[in-house]
């Protein structure tokens, strides 16, 4: 493991990161998911 300080934030900035890119997909796919069930249709602008 690095032992540089400002490495280390870096690499945590990174995993932060990457980790919110991926809650925010799974949020807009559940989001979508949930506007189909309920209205039977695309939501609007994902035509």
């Amino acid at each position: 493991m690095p032992q540089n300080d400002l490495v280390k934030r870096l690499l945590w900035m990174g995993f932060v990161a990457a980790a919110e890119s991926l809650a925010s997909i799974v949020a807009l796919r559940f989001a979508m998911l949930a506007w189909r069930r309920v209205y039977r249709e695309d939501p609007p602008g994902m035509d």
